[in-house]
């Protein structure tokens, strides 16, 4: 993706031409030509930027299993947290599964330490514990990961006064603090402005940045163990070319004995001296709005904790939360990713929830709320005037997205539910050439996504 158009045309005609025997790309490259083909490998398969998003909407993972079975060639998706879906092909039989229970180099899998933070001090958001085991892996030699998936000083800039919050113009989030900037910014639409100095509801200056980012928790380490080599890997600190490189390089050499990140070191990095991982606030995906939220919880979790005590020096993993016994953390407090997935399809064929069951979310925006109302509503009342001989689709809608306002656009959605896959795809070939008789049609914005990975 980061071609320049000249080389993605050279890369294009290489594959076509059978120049390149070996191609690796992003998700784009599954449209690529091949002279040859003969196998396709779908790394971190589970990985939700497989997905486009916007525009032309496909998931990478899924054209290339259907290119894979076009070609009748083989086609591995590699992961150590697969998702549900490719664990429930699997046991329809769809999918065979080969497993790799031994980590390189036979090296052991580490233990997971969950620690109760409740009641206790935590400053700078650090546990004590959490802190004599990074005291005591720094001694020993060893590196250290802290993983928090929050970039910024603090999510959120609060006024003692009179309780004011620093909220986005533009969308319903609240400004994320960069302090290193003196800048707010939006994580959403990526509007900024200064921090102020008083507040900009009541005129006092009480203002406090309130919770944790990347940025803060490295200036509290800092604090903690002077002389020790930081280095903070987030989306802040690898805008620049060749930034992300030269990162690694610092871990790979020894300069760095912290590392602090988000979910950008959680897969694929070998820190062969990393010995302890800790994961900050392990609360963040337990209570999403999203059904999925578990789900990408655990993949991160355990993705993180895979790089501790990958060569000869035995790993560890601590993570800090305020609900020990939330059942997600004690499934895969052993390593045992399985465990939680048997246990998040069993409560998915429950709720008919997907892989279970198939959906397609058609969203709508516009600069006013109306528009988009009307439309979902109209388009509702055409799907209810069509009627369907499979009275199994559920037409939930239309709802205002979790977050409403976005990029200064509000949204809202029509949810399509149904137990086969062939009845949404039928409903939906015969709505498609109706959109366009609906009113407010020209007013919004709309998209039909089918097999959603978010649902706001």
């Amino acid at each position: 993706s980061g071609l320049a158009d000249g080389e993605r045309a050279r890369v294009w005609q290489a594959a076509r031409d059978g120049v390149a025997s070996v191609v690796i790309g992003t998700r784009s490259a599954v449209f690529l030509p091949f002279a040859r083909p003969g196998l396709i490998v779908c790394d971190e398969e589970h990985d939700a930027s497989y997905k486009q998003q916007d525009g032309f909407r496909y998931s990478a993972r899924d054209v290339a299993v259907a290119r894979a079975q076009r070609l009748d060639i083989p086609v591995i998706l590699g992961s150590a947290t697969p998702s549900l879906e490719s664990l429930h092909n699997v046991r329809r039989g769809r999918y065979r599964l080969l497993s790799l229970p031994e980590r390189t180099n036979a090296a052991p899998h580490p233990p997971f330490r969950i620690v109760d933070v409740r009641g206790q001090s935590i400053p700078g958001g650090l546990s004590m514990r959490l802190l004599g085991a990074i005291a005591t892996h720094l001694d020993g030699g060893g590196q250290v990961l802290l993983f928090l998936n929050r970039r910024g000083f603090a999510p959120v800039l609060r006024c003692h006064d009179c309780g004011a919050t620093s909220e986005c113009r533009r969308c319903d989030a609240r400004m994320t603090v960069h302090r290193r900037r003196a800048r707010l910014i939006c994580h959403h639409c990526g509007a900024e402005r200064p921090v102020p100095v008083n507040c900009e509801s009541c005129g006092g200056d009480a203002l406090a940045p309130l919770g944790q980012g990347t940025e803060r928790l490295e200036d509290t380490l800092r604090e903690r163990f002077p002389g020790t080599g930081m280095v903070r890997i987030d989306r802040d600190t690898t805008r620049r070319k060749g930034a992300m490189e030269t990162l690694l390089a610092d871990m790979h050499e020894g300069r760095g004995g912290i590392l602090i990140g988000t979910q950008m070191v959680a897969k694929g990095h070998d820190f062969p001296n990393l010995t302890l991982v800790g994961i900050i606030d392990a609360d963040q995906g337990l209570y999403g709005v999203d059904f999925r939220a578990p789900e990408r919880m655990a993949q991160l979790i355990v993705q993180v904790a895979g790089r501790a005590g990958r060569a000869d020096k035995p790993g560890e993993v601590v993570i800090q939360t305020h609900h020990p016994d939330h059942p997600l953390l004690a499934q895969i407090a052993g390593g045992d990713y399985r465990r939680f997935a048997d246990a998040a399809l069993a409560e998915r064929e429950a709720a008919a929830l997907p892989p279970f069951a198939h959906m397609a979310l058609i969203r709508a925006e516009a600069a006013r709320p109306d528009p988009p109302q009307r439309f979902l509503e109209a388009l509702r009342r055409l799907i209810e005037r069509q009627g369907s001989a499979d009275d199994t689709i559920d037409v939930l809608g239309p709802a205002s997205a979790p977050m409403l306002r976005r990029q200064g656009r509000y949204r809202f959605q029509l949810l399509l539910q149904a137990p086969r896959r062939g009845s949404l795809q039928n409903l939906l070939g015969a709505l498609l050439p109706e959109l366009e008789s609906i009113k407010d049609v020209r007013a919004v914005r709309w998209s039909i996504d089918v097999d959603p990975l978010e649902l706001f």
